[in-house]
């Protein structure tokens, strides 16, 4: 789903760049306008319901560094199909910005050698966690108790280009010798644990992350936060019925990057890469982003981090021996 960007001074953009391979419509105006993909993590309209703020927000701080006016630049932000379309957006340039995901990142930049760089990344949970981990689940009358009873049993993964609902699960079926039945991909988290709960597969793989704790009636309640918690609404007792079997290994969280190569001038890159960083962490800390983190990411805050947060996954990928190709030809089948 695509939103439209907002109004302004098009003829003060097309004067002050120069795009890559378009010099008539540079990114940021109104024909160009600066792209960001939501991962397609949760349901389309969630993330829609707060794109207009976000593109606002960040369309008049951006105008106002540049321009030194509220309109001139443009923000345009949808939600891609897939992991991979995001992967293959930064490498035609038509994605400029993406809250991603971690395998997704490191097949970009690694792998395909498209030039993107991390600039921040959620906190979740009390403890305001930068990590979280992918988790097995099964139903509790399943009769599914250990890793080692999935052998032979229907699975359901997220993406295969999914670090938590893929990538890790299997490395870590793999290392348990486990060869499972028939295999499907859900694409989404709440899809993968609704196939679970309406017993369409056996078990499954999706994110778990840390709960929270709030106050309810003068007592302190839990609230879990894992993949469960997207279904509850619509299965009010899916955290009773489905169980989780195990988890994996810990998993930086989801990356929030930018492409570098947005203009040619490199003074003029480093100068709206910068603004438009700012802005984004801003936005982030409002009220109105503080809900988009929430909605979108399970997230409390957005927080700063480097290419080094990403290195101990990128081992672990390397000692899974996934082959990134395979993964990204299985996604788009």
């Amino acid at each position: 789903m695509r939103r439209r960007g907002f109004l302004g001074s098009l003829g003060l953009v097309a004067l002050s760049f120069s795009m890559i391979g378009c010099a008539d419509r540079p990114v940021g105006s109104q024909k160009r306008p600066f792209t960001v993909m939501f991962v397609p993590s949760v349901d389309a309209q969630t993330i829609a319901s707060r794109a207009s703020e976000f593109e606002k927000y960040v369309s008049q701080r951006v105008s106002k560094v540049l321009y030194g006016q509220d309109t001139g630049f443009y923000v345009k932000t949808s939600v891609p199909s897939s992991y991979i379309a995001v992967v293959e957006g930064f490498g035609t340039n038509k994605v400029d910005f993406a809250v991603f995901n971690t395998f997704g990142y490191i097949l970009t930049k690694d792998i395909k050698n498209f030039p993107i760089q991390v600039v921040g990344t959620v906190t979740r949970g009390e403890i305001r966690e930068k990590s979280y981990k992918g988790q097995i689940i099964a139903r509790k009358d399943s009769g599914i108790k250990s890793i080692a009873d999935l052998k032979g049993k229907k699975f359901a993964f997220t993406d295969p280009a999914s670090t938590s609902g893929f990538i890790l699960p299997s490395a870590l079926l793999k290392k348990n010798n486990v060869d499972l039945g028939e295999v499907i991909f859900g694409q989404r988290h709440d899809s993968v644990v609704t196939m679970v709960y309406q017993k369409q597969v056996d078990a499954g793989a999706t994110y778990y992350s840390s709960p929270d704790y709030v106050m309810e009636n003068g007592k302190r309640v839990e609230k879990l936060n894992d993949a469960r918690a997207r279904v509850k609404t619509q299965f009010p007792d899916v955290f009773d019925v489905v169980k989780i079997i195990t988890f994996t290994e810990d998993i930086p969280n989801e990356p929030w990057v930018i492409r570098t190569n947005l203009f040619k001038d490199e003074e003029m890159n480093k100068k709206v890469i910068e603004a438009v960083s700012n802005a984004i962490f801003e936005f982030c800390a409002t009220e109105e982003g503080a809900q988009l983190l929430k909605d979108v990411a399970t997230g409390h805050s957005l927080v700063k981090v480097t290419d080094k947060d990403y290195d101990a996954i990128r081992q672990m990928v390397k000692e899974a021996q996934v082959n990134l190709e395979d993964v990204l030809k299985k996604q788009k089948s």
